[in-house]
């Protein structure tokens, strides 16, 4: 990466840093990749971590003071919060993204972002396989959304819908 940002020029790459347990955790990536140069602030290299465990939105403002954004990773977020594998055919059925509990995660990851003023994105599965998502997320105030190829026309139609109905 540092190849890349230095070398090659491409500075506006961005770090992300995956399943982060715990805040402890997240002090000591930083400090193997200032190791290798990789200094967060440093010609503008921003670090971002995935928020895909509990603890990751519990302890939003911690992490807040270690990383640059968030990217919401819905779907290994769903499966920790709900205590369900969506891979599995005995419990499959109980993962749903839209679950009450499930909303309430993501209102407290993005709602922690912002507060922190940090970005804020998703990158699940949840807002491709339902606009309702989708809509609650823009509604909350996310900055980013992934989605999957198939589903872009899709959702955006429903989001100009939104944006429409506020003017």
């Amino acid at each position: 990466m540092k190849r890349v940002r230095g070398e090659m020029g491409l500075s506006n790459v961005r770090l992300m840093i995956p399943f982060c347990r715990r805040v402890e955790e997240g002090e000591r990536v930083l400090q193997a990749m200032a190791g290798y140069g990789l200094v967060r602030g440093v010609d503008g290299l921003e670090i971002y971590v995935m928020c895909e465990i509990p603890n990751n939105v519990i302890q939003v403002d911690a992490f807040a003071q270690l990383f640059d954004g968030f990217s919401i990773g819905s779907n290994d977020l769903t499966q920790l919060t709900l205590g369900v594998d969506r891979d599995s055919a005995i419990v499959a059925e109980s993962f749903d993204e839209r679950d009450p509990g499930m909303l309430k995660m993501l209102k407290l990851a993005v709602d922690g972002a912002k507060r922190n003023r940090r970005h804020s994105g998703i990158c699940g599965q949840a807002p491709s396989d339902h606009p309702e998502i989708a809509k609650y997320l823009v509604g909350l105030g996310i900055d980013s959304i992934s989605l999957t190829p198939d589903t872009v026309l899709r959702t955006m139609r429903a989001l100009a819908e939104i944006e429409a109905g506020r003017a």
